[in-house]
Protein backbone atom coordinates (compact mmCIF):
# COMPACT_ATOMS: atom_id res chain seq x y z
CA UNK A 1 0.00 0.00 0.00
CA UNK A 2 1.20 3.64 -0.89
CA UNK A 3 1.54 5.72 2.16
CA UNK A 4 2.43 8.97 0.63
CA UNK A 5 1.03 11.92 2.83
CA UNK A 6 0.43 14.91 1.66
CA UNK A 7 -0.16 18.06 3.58
CA UNK A 8 -3.73 18.66 4.48
CA UNK A 9 -5.79 20.83 7.11
CA UNK A 10 -8.12 19.66 8.82
CA UNK A 11 -10.75 21.19 10.88
CA UNK A 12 -8.68 20.91 13.95
CA UNK A 13 -6.13 24.21 14.65
CA UNK A 14 -3.25 21.91 14.84
CA UNK A 15 -0.24 22.86 17.36
CA UNK A 16 2.53 20.87 15.86
CA UNK A 17 4.26 20.46 19.62
CA UNK A 18 1.48 17.73 20.24
CA UNK A 19 2.35 15.47 16.76
CA UNK A 20 5.50 13.47 16.91
CA UNK A 21 6.88 10.26 15.77
CA UNK A 22 6.11 7.98 18.64
CA UNK A 23 3.99 5.59 17.78
CA UNK A 24 0.48 5.40 19.45
CA UNK A 25 -1.14 2.35 17.57
CA UNK A 26 0.54 -0.03 15.42
CA UNK A 27 -0.52 -2.43 13.70
CA UNK A 28 2.22 -5.33 11.86
CA UNK A 29 1.16 -8.35 9.69
CA UNK A 30 -2.26 -8.55 11.31
CA UNK A 31 -5.01 -11.02 10.29
CA UNK A 32 -8.36 -11.80 12.41
CA UNK A 33 -10.02 -15.05 11.47
CA UNK A 34 -13.24 -16.26 12.77
CA UNK A 35 -14.31 -19.61 12.69
CA UNK A 36 -18.29 -19.70 12.00
CA UNK A 37 -20.56 -23.10 11.73
CA UNK A 38 -21.26 -23.98 8.24
CA UNK A 39 -24.63 -24.48 8.89
CA UNK A 40 -27.63 -22.41 10.85
CA UNK A 41 -28.67 -23.86 14.19
CA UNK A 42 -31.78 -23.05 15.83
CA UNK A 43 -30.98 -23.92 19.49
CA UNK A 44 -28.48 -25.33 21.82
CA UNK A 45 -29.88 -28.79 21.59
CA UNK A 46 -29.40 -28.93 17.66
CA UNK A 47 -25.91 -27.62 18.14
CA UNK A 48 -24.93 -30.08 21.12
CA UNK A 49 -26.49 -32.66 19.32
CA UNK A 50 -24.59 -32.26 16.09
CA UNK A 51 -21.06 -31.57 17.97
CA UNK A 52 -21.89 -35.46 19.50
CA UNK A 53 -22.38 -36.33 16.28
CA UNK A 54 -19.49 -34.97 14.89
CA UNK A 55 -21.68 -33.11 12.37
CA UNK A 56 -20.97 -29.63 12.76
CA UNK A 57 -18.13 -28.51 11.13
CA UNK A 58 -16.08 -24.20 10.80
CA UNK A 59 -15.47 -22.68 7.98
CA UNK A 60 -13.15 -19.96 8.49
CA UNK A 61 -13.76 -15.99 7.60
CA UNK A 62 -11.09 -13.84 7.29
CA UNK A 63 -12.19 -10.13 8.59
CA UNK A 64 -9.06 -8.45 8.33
CA UNK A 65 -5.69 -9.86 6.11
CA UNK A 66 -2.62 -8.74 6.49
CA UNK A 67 -3.37 -4.98 7.87
CA UNK A 68 -0.27 -2.96 8.77
CA UNK A 69 0.25 0.90 9.66
CA UNK A 70 1.29 3.40 11.97
CA UNK A 71 -0.44 6.32 13.86
CA UNK A 72 1.85 8.42 15.74
CA UNK A 73 0.97 10.52 18.74
CA UNK A 74 -1.27 13.79 18.40
CA UNK A 75 -2.34 12.31 14.71
CA UNK A 76 -6.27 12.01 13.38
CA UNK A 77 -6.48 9.04 11.39
CA UNK A 78 -9.52 7.78 9.45
CA UNK A 79 -10.61 4.30 8.78
CA UNK A 80 -13.28 4.15 5.33
CA UNK A 81 -14.50 1.10 3.52
CA UNK A 82 -18.18 -0.40 2.96
CA UNK A 83 -20.02 -2.15 4.95
CA UNK A 84 -18.68 -5.43 6.38
CA UNK A 85 -14.92 -4.23 5.28
CA UNK A 86 -13.54 -4.65 8.79
CA UNK A 87 -13.33 -1.32 9.72
CA UNK A 88 -15.67 -2.27 13.27
CA UNK A 89 -13.07 -5.51 13.86
CA UNK A 90 -10.17 -3.29 13.30
CA UNK A 91 -11.36 -0.97 16.32
CA UNK A 92 -12.23 -3.66 18.22
CA UNK A 93 -8.57 -5.09 18.03
CA UNK A 94 -7.59 -1.52 19.07
CA UNK A 95 -9.74 -1.36 22.13
CA UNK A 96 -8.64 -4.55 23.52
CA UNK A 97 -12.15 -6.42 22.63
CA UNK A 98 -10.28 -8.56 20.50
CA UNK A 99 -7.04 -10.14 19.81
CA UNK A 100 -5.51 -10.86 16.44
CA UNK A 101 -5.15 -14.24 14.85
CA UNK A 102 -1.78 -13.08 13.69
CA UNK A 103 0.34 -10.84 13.75
CA UNK A 104 0.44 -8.03 16.57
CA UNK A 105 -1.24 -4.96 17.62
CA UNK A 106 0.58 -2.26 19.70
CA UNK A 107 -1.52 0.47 22.02
CA UNK A 108 1.03 2.71 23.38
CA UNK A 109 -1.25 4.87 26.66
CA UNK A 110 -4.47 5.01 27.58
CA UNK A 111 -7.48 4.77 25.20
CA UNK A 112 -11.33 5.92 25.45
CA UNK A 113 -13.47 3.35 22.81
CA UNK A 114 -16.54 4.91 22.05
CA UNK A 115 -17.50 1.77 20.07
CA UNK A 116 -20.72 0.00 20.02
CA UNK A 117 -22.44 3.28 21.79
CA UNK A 118 -24.11 1.82 25.16
CA UNK A 119 -22.81 -1.66 25.12
CA UNK A 120 -21.68 -1.33 28.50
CA UNK A 121 -25.15 -0.13 29.83
CA UNK A 122 -27.43 -2.29 31.92
CA UNK A 123 -30.48 -0.81 30.68
CA UNK A 124 -32.52 -1.66 33.63
CA UNK A 125 -30.88 0.83 35.57
CA UNK A 126 -31.19 4.50 35.40
CA UNK A 127 -28.93 7.18 33.55
CA UNK A 128 -26.75 8.39 37.22
CA UNK A 129 -26.68 4.12 37.69
CA UNK A 130 -25.39 3.79 34.11
CA UNK A 131 -22.43 6.43 34.84
CA UNK A 132 -20.81 4.93 37.34
CA UNK A 133 -21.05 1.66 36.02
CA UNK A 134 -19.78 2.63 32.55
CA UNK A 135 -17.30 4.85 34.02
CA UNK A 136 -16.12 2.07 36.23
CA UNK A 137 -15.19 -0.58 33.02
CA UNK A 138 -13.31 2.23 31.17
CA UNK A 139 -11.16 2.71 34.79
CA UNK A 140 -12.48 5.42 36.25
CA UNK A 141 -12.86 5.62 39.70
CA UNK A 142 -15.97 6.31 41.64
CA UNK A 143 -14.62 9.04 42.86
CA UNK A 144 -13.42 10.65 39.92
CA UNK A 145 -17.60 9.93 38.63
CA UNK A 146 -18.63 11.30 41.60
CA UNK A 147 -16.13 14.83 40.70
CA UNK A 148 -17.47 15.18 37.06
CA UNK A 149 -20.72 14.14 37.03
CA UNK A 150 -22.78 17.15 37.02
CA UNK A 151 -20.31 17.88 34.15
CA UNK A 152 -21.24 13.94 32.04
CA UNK A 153 -24.96 15.14 32.81
CA UNK A 154 -24.61 18.44 31.66
CA UNK A 155 -23.21 17.44 28.31
CA UNK A 156 -25.23 14.33 27.74
CA UNK A 157 -28.11 17.01 28.33
CA UNK A 158 -30.36 14.59 30.33
CA UNK A 159 -30.57 16.82 33.63
CA UNK A 160 -34.11 16.18 33.48
CA UNK A 161 -33.78 12.07 32.81
CA UNK A 162 -30.98 10.57 34.91
CA UNK A 163 -32.94 9.30 37.38
CA UNK A 164 -35.06 7.30 34.21
CA UNK A 165 -33.90 3.74 33.53
CA UNK A 166 -32.06 4.24 29.96
CA UNK A 167 -34.37 1.59 28.53
CA UNK A 168 -36.92 4.52 27.96
CA UNK A 169 -34.49 6.49 26.03
CA UNK A 170 -33.94 7.19 22.28
CA UNK A 171 -30.93 5.68 21.01
CA UNK A 172 -29.49 9.59 20.40
CA UNK A 173 -29.65 10.02 24.56
CA UNK A 174 -27.76 6.58 25.24
CA UNK A 175 -25.06 7.83 22.72
CA UNK A 176 -25.00 11.44 24.35
CA UNK A 177 -24.36 9.62 27.77
CA UNK A 178 -21.89 7.27 26.50
CA UNK A 179 -19.87 9.89 24.37
CA UNK A 180 -20.10 12.45 27.61
CA UNK A 181 -18.34 9.53 29.86
CA UNK A 182 -15.95 8.51 27.59
CA UNK A 183 -14.51 12.07 26.48
CA UNK A 184 -14.65 13.51 30.56
CA UNK A 185 -11.08 12.92 30.99
CA UNK A 186 -8.30 13.64 28.19
CA UNK A 187 -7.18 9.78 26.71
CA UNK A 188 -3.96 9.29 24.90
CA UNK A 189 -6.28 7.72 22.38
CA UNK A 190 -9.70 8.38 21.21
CA UNK A 191 -11.67 5.29 19.22
CA UNK A 192 -14.71 6.74 17.64
CA UNK A 193 -16.88 4.39 15.66
CA UNK A 194 -19.94 6.20 14.23
CA UNK A 195 -20.47 8.04 17.89
CA UNK A 196 -21.26 11.64 15.83
CA UNK A 197 -24.07 10.16 13.06
CA UNK A 198 -26.45 9.28 16.07
CA UNK A 199 -28.49 11.81 17.42
CA UNK A 200 -29.29 15.12 15.67
CA UNK A 201 -27.09 17.73 14.14
CA UNK A 202 -26.38 20.18 16.88
CA UNK A 203 -24.96 17.28 19.09
CA UNK A 204 -23.15 15.78 16.46
CA UNK A 205 -21.57 19.38 16.34
CA UNK A 206 -20.95 19.29 20.04
CA UNK A 207 -19.19 16.10 19.84
CA UNK A 208 -16.95 17.33 16.95
CA UNK A 209 -15.91 20.22 18.78
CA UNK A 210 -15.19 18.15 22.09
CA UNK A 211 -13.25 16.03 19.66
CA UNK A 212 -11.31 18.95 18.90
CA UNK A 213 -10.29 20.11 22.49
CA UNK A 214 -9.04 16.39 23.21
CA UNK A 215 -7.04 16.53 19.95
CA UNK A 216 -5.94 20.39 20.92
CA UNK A 217 -4.77 19.00 24.20
CA UNK A 218 -2.37 15.88 22.42
CA UNK A 219 -5.08 13.20 22.34
CA UNK A 220 -4.30 10.74 19.04
CA UNK A 221 -7.63 10.04 17.23
CA UNK A 222 -9.29 7.10 15.58
CA UNK A 223 -11.99 7.87 13.45
CA UNK A 224 -14.40 5.88 11.40
CA UNK A 225 -17.65 7.22 10.03
CA UNK A 226 -19.73 6.27 7.23
CA UNK A 227 -19.99 9.92 6.24
CA UNK A 228 -16.95 10.48 3.63
CA UNK A 229 -17.19 14.37 4.15
CA UNK A 230 -17.27 13.85 7.69
CA UNK A 231 -14.02 11.72 7.32
CA UNK A 232 -12.38 14.43 5.25
CA UNK A 233 -13.05 17.27 7.71
CA UNK A 234 -12.03 15.72 10.66
CA UNK A 235 -9.06 13.45 9.49
CA UNK A 236 -5.85 14.23 8.76
CA UNK A 237 -4.30 10.14 7.45
CA UNK A 238 -6.33 7.66 6.57
CA UNK A 239 -6.89 3.71 5.63
CA UNK A 240 -9.01 2.25 2.99
CA UNK A 241 -10.18 -1.18 3.75
CA UNK A 242 -12.33 -3.58 1.16
CA UNK A 243 -13.33 -7.04 2.18
CA UNK A 244 -10.40 -7.44 4.96
CA UNK A 245 -7.62 -6.02 2.80
CA UNK A 246 -5.92 -3.10 3.28
CA UNK A 247 -6.80 -0.99 -0.28
CA UNK A 248 -4.68 2.09 0.35
CA UNK A 249 -3.18 4.37 3.50
CA UNK A 250 -2.24 7.64 3.09
CA UNK A 251 -3.83 11.46 2.66
CA UNK A 252 -6.61 11.32 3.91
CA UNK A 253 -8.08 13.45 0.64
CA UNK A 254 -6.57 10.79 -1.41
CA UNK A 255 -7.58 8.12 0.11
CA UNK A 256 -11.35 9.41 0.32
CA UNK A 257 -11.12 10.31 -3.38
CA UNK A 258 -10.08 6.58 -4.34
CA UNK A 259 -12.23 5.33 -2.18
CA UNK A 260 -15.12 6.96 -4.21
CA UNK A 261 -13.70 5.88 -7.35
CA UNK A 262 -13.74 2.18 -6.27
CA UNK A 263 -9.89 2.32 -7.29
Amino acid sequence: MADEIVQHTSWIERDTANVSDEPMVVFDHVDMVFNIASEQLNNLKEYFIKIAKRELFFKEFKALKDISFTINRGEVYGVVGSNGSGKSTLLKLVAGVLEPSTGTVAVNGTIAPIIELGAGFDYELTARENVYLNGALLGYSKKFISENYDEIIEFAEIQDFQDMPIKNYSSGMVARIAFAIATVTTPDILVVDEALSVGDFRFQEKCENRIKELVEQGTTLLFVSHSIEQVERVCERAIWIEKGEGRMQGDVMEVCEAYRNGI
